[in-house]
């Protein structure tokens, strides 16, 4: 696929700077962008290294393009419980697998970044 820094820019809907900074390693993508991005090249070409329950939500977030305050609303928890997930201070408990399911999050959504283990369960 041969595109001009223009059209990438056009595309992913950022200036043709953005582009050149990205490629010279002088900025990130910021969080909005990066879904754009993994959707336009079919895969995520960030670094992984997500170990601990809080790492594969933060994943999970920046992989989804969300803020914590935008996750936390939707999974009907308050924004300092999510940063305490993500900050390793406490885990989810039980049932919450149970209340993501009512409020829509199908276990491959949210627990995909999670693990193969239930939430409850990791260390």
């Amino acid at each position: 696929m041969k595109l001009t820094k223009h059209q990438l820019s056009l595309n992913l809907n950022v200036s043709d700077v953005t582009i050149y900074l990205w490629e010279r390693n002088k900025v990130r993508p910021s969080l909005p962008q990066i879904p754009k991005i993994i959707e336009f090249l079919g895969h995520d070409p960030f670094e992984k290294n997500a170990q601990k329950i809080g790492e594969r939500i933060r994943e999970y977030r920046r992989v989804h393009g969300l803020n914590q305050k935008k996750l936390a609303d939707e999974l009907g928890i308050d924004l300092t419980t999510l940063a305490g997930w993500e900050q390793g201070k406490h885990q989810p408990k039980k049932g919450f697998s149970i209340k993501q399911q009512e409020l829509g999050f199908s276990e491959q959504k949210f627990s995909r970044c999670l693990g193969s283990k239930n939430i409850s369960t990791q260390p």
